[in-house]
């Protein structure tokens, strides 16, 4: 399964560079930012950057992280052990300590 998976990550990228557009433009080329052009000089600027958008970023990948994890436990849940059980309440549990924070903090507020 490993290699199939491999297989296929593979022939997208080489599908892709073999039957994509090559035409650069300053559109293509440009740093992308939720659909805005970029402002701001970067490096060095007294101005500072807004982070809320990467922030909500990673914690999408962290609660995809969780589908991940309890897809195969939800389908197996017969079969395992007890212990199993307590330390999906466990990830729970840090997961929801981590939401608390994240909350706290205001990451999810965008005004």
């Amino acid at each position: 399964m490993l290699l199939v998976a491999l297989g296929i990550g593979v022939l997208a990228v080489i599908a892709s560079a073999l039957l994509g557009p090559k035409k650069a433009t300053r559109a293509k080329l440009m740093a992308y930012e939720s659909g805005n052009d970029p402002q701001g000089g970067g490096v060095g600027t007294d101005q500072r950057f807004p982070v809320h958008f990467y922030l909500v970023a990673m914690l999408f990948i962290v609660f995809d992280i969780e589908t991940a994890f309890f897809y195969p436990l939800a389908v197996a849940y017969q079969k395992l052990v007890p212990f199993v059980f307590f330390e999906a309440v466990t990830f729970v549990a840090l997961l929801l300590v981590g939401y608390y924070y994240i909350l706290k903090k205001g990451v999810l507020e965008w005004t």
